[in-house]
């Protein structure tokens, strides 16, 4: 062995002792540590070949259109770090990530060669196999970095309601600036590189861009959107480092970055066709916590959703599950919204935005009427799906028009209430200044939440297909920006006696 490897093998082990260390002051600062499979292809972000890709959707989570000379939103950035000759082997070329309507692809169906939505599934699909890794019973793909425009011109046609096609109407509530409005971003990429130049080296690369089509981001952001999200890692060593920035504008007041954790295949929170992801084993309640490192930097404004944590799921008002009929599929979520300035719009006075009862940790029922005992500073907002036909009123029903299909929203907020499956419990709990180590019993908060089921119909089994960390700025009425990082992100399977 020469000497410049005996200094490699010598750095890697002194660099396993840091870590095991660093793992003591975790257990030592009170972050108890659950044990347990990990739901992901990549526990904890660390490992080194990485594998990360990229989504953009229009309000319905479909394409539109593409950007001029962008392709296809879908891109990835994946590679092998050689430890012989200490070099990245990247799986996707940059002609990989520029494919578009038109332009064939292996696997890609004559349907889907010049119609943009479909185009982009498969387009996802392909640059999949080519990211793909883990063995051959549950391989995994990558992470996926999420991008959404909320504008929505009502007089395009383009997005149904609760899945029905509908035809173009009038502007209302909606944002846009006119013809166009709906556009996917101008991307740039600049693939994971490695410096040598510090300890092991260093692994860095990015996407960035904007979707204001007349701009040029190296001439600076000044109003203009703009979206950054750049990884870095030094080899061998703890996590990668997910890097977010996102920036709305007058013209792009309504924006979305999320860094998600999808199913392998099938359908994921939100998506009506075929995913790949990282979610190798789908987690279901109430069996399975998340573990993640937040720290936000900037909070986006009185407009930022900012979630610790997002869970996405499907599943008929039945409580069967989802298999792509748009018209019968529901879209559920849940989010915990940690910007301090985002307040509660469910309260005795506004019971439609309350769930009809809230579950305690001891299985307790308790009532919105019940002016005493329910949570309502808990809960930001609830809205029951388009689709239900029982509900109970006075009730709130989900925007028709911003999923493929109806969809349910449970947003909470930071309570005391929660404080049992370690989410915040008050107002300011991990946002700027307040970097954390979370681990969240998501799994055991999600099995107590409320979701709309038709009465007399069998309990619908509550596997979640996506989760996800990030910020939706909603609707801001000036510029804003977010920024935050986040790391060593892991779903653990637990047992269902732990």
């Amino acid at each position: 062995m020469d000497n410049q490897m005996m200094l490699l093998v010598l750095s890697f082990m002194a660099n396993g002792v840091l870590l095991f260390l660093c793992a003591s002051c975790c257990c030592a600062q009170g972050i108890r540590e659950t044990s347990g499979e990990s739901a992901v292809g990549d526990p904890g972000m660390a490992t080194d070949s990485l594998r990360v890709g990229f989504e953009g959707w229009n309000f319905c989570n479909e394409v539109g259109r593409e950007a001029p000379f962008m392709g296809s939103p879908r891109a990835a950035d994946c590679f092998h770090l050689s430890r012989a000759d200490y070099s990245l082997n990247h799986k996707v070329t940059e002609a990989d990530n520029k494919l578009g309507v038109g332009k064939p692809f292996p696997g890609l169906s004559s349907k889907a060669l010049n119609n943009p939505d479909l185009y982009a599934v498969e387009k996802e699909l392909y640059l999949g196999s080519l990211c793909e890794a883990g063995d051959t019973r549950k391989p995994w793909q990558f992470w996926m970095i999420m991008l959404k425009n909320g504008n929505y011109d009502t007089l395009s046609g383009l997005c149904p309601e609760d899945g029905k096609k509908v035809p173009p109407f009038h502007p209302g509530r909606f944002p846009c600036f006119g013809d166009g409005c709906m556009n996917q971003p101008l991307l740039y990429h600049q693939p994971t590189t490695l410096s040598t130049s510090h300890g092991n080296g260093t692994m860095r690369g990015s996407f960035n861009g904007t979707y204001d089509l007349g701009s040029e981001i190296r001439g600076g952001m000044d109003e203009i959107s703009y979206f950054e999200v750049v990884w870095e890692k030094e080899v061998g060593v703890g996590s990668w480092v997910f890097n977010h920035k996102l920036k709305t504008s007058k013209l792009y007041p309504w924006l979305m970055l999320y860094l998600r954790a999808d199913a392998t295949k099938g359908l994921s929170g939100g998506y009506h066709y075929e995913t790949r992801g990282m979610l190798k084993t789908l987690p279901e309640s109430p069996n399975f916590k998340v573990r993640l490192r937040l720290d936000v930097k900037q909070g986006g404004g009185a407009k930022s959703q900012f979630y610790l944590i997002d869970m996405g799921s499907c599943w008929k008002n039945n409580g069967a599950a989802c298999d792509g009929d748009v018209l019968t599929d529901v879209t559920r979520y849940s989010e915990m919204i940690i910007n301090p300035q985002i307040p509660a719009w469910c309260s005795p006075t506004g019971l439609e935005n309350c769930p009809p009862f809230h579950i305690t940790p001891n299985d307790t029922k308790i009532y919105r009427n019940d002016t005493a005992h329910f949570p309502y500073s808990a809960y930001h907002y609830y809205c029951a799906p388009g689709n239900a036909q029982q509900l109970e009123k006075p009730y709130s029903t989900c925007d028709p028009y911003s999923n493929p299909q109806a969809q349910e929203l449970v947003q909470l907020l930071p309570h005391p209430i929660w404080a049992e499956y370690g989410y915040p419990t008050k107002q300011g709990d991990g946002w700027v200044g307040d970097a954390r180590t979370w681990e969240l019993d998501v799994g055991g908060l999600s099995s107590r939440l409320y979701f709309y089921q038709d009465p007399g119909t069998t309990h619908a089994r509550r596997i979640w297909t996506s989760l996800d960390v990030g910020t939706e700025i909603y609707v801001s009425d000036k510029d804003e920006v977010a920024e935050w990082t986040l790391s060593d992100f892991d779903v653990i399977l637990t047992s269902p006696t732990t």
